[in-house]
């Protein structure tokens, strides 16, 4: 993988399979707490005590510490729950390379070292993160809880077409909570119908950078 420094400072890598990177250049960290934190709520949803959030294609894991970071600066006390479903071992094993600028990204390190079986876990009091090793469309069938906020970052729709099928956005759909808020960084037309498709509705997210805004989808 080829290592990138975002415009912001933050680290990012362009992955050769898919030749696309983890996040746009102009800003890895911007777009964590622009595109996905901040159109998921999570600071309100911290004010009342619980977050549940799935990060599907963790990555670096900049989506979930940026949730967790904002999460914790309104409500200190407030107990997070993150899952990460992601196939690939070298993206994980990058987190333990990097200085990236998140204050609880010390989470994310301990995680990726602590491998059992087809998964890497990190706990504390209030913090319980659950990385889960394979096939996004296979292990999301394994999954029992109910989300607040779903983060679905794989790459494009034309590199990964599996991860923005109808039938993978309705497992998803019935993971979430009423009201419960899933952010994407794509506006593709296709994505959008498929999100209707399940039940979504569908909203247009932060406009950054691109032509195009991100995609917002409510479960009705």
């Amino acid at each position: 993988m080829q290592k990138i420094t975002t415009l912001d400072g933050s680290i990012t890598f362009h992955n050769e399979q898919f030749d696309e990177s983890y996040h746009s250049r102009s800003g890895a960290k911007e777009e964590a707490v622009k595109k996905f934190v901040e159109p998921c709520k999570i600071k309100e949803i911290a004010k009342t005590g619980k977050l549940k959030i799935l990060d599907v294609c963790f990555g670096l894991s900049y989506n979930t510490v940026a949730a967790i970071d904002a999460a914790l600066e309104e409500n200190p006390d407030c107990k997070i729950e993150a899952v990460g479903l992601e196939i690939d071992t070298e993206i994980l094993n990058a987190i333990t390379e990097i200085d990236a600028p998140f204050t609880n990204f010390f989470m994310m390190r301990e995680a990726v070292k602590n491998k059992k079986n087809n998964s890497y876990t990190y706990e504390n009091k209030n913090i319980k993160i659950e990385i889960l090793l394979g096939d996004a469309t296979e292990i999301i069938k394994t999954i029992n809880n109910e989300f607040d906020v779903v983060f679905l970052d794989p790459f494009s729709p034309k590199k990964c077409p599996k991860l923005w099928t109808a039938p993978f956005f309705a497992q998803i759909y019935k993971r979430m909570v009423p009201k419960g808020r899933l952010a994407t960084y794509s506006c593709a037309r296709v994505v959008r119908d498929n999100l209707k498709a399940v039940g979504f509705a569908v909203l247009d997210g932060p406009q950054l950078w691109r032509r195009g805004p991100s995609t917002i989808g409510v479960k009705l």
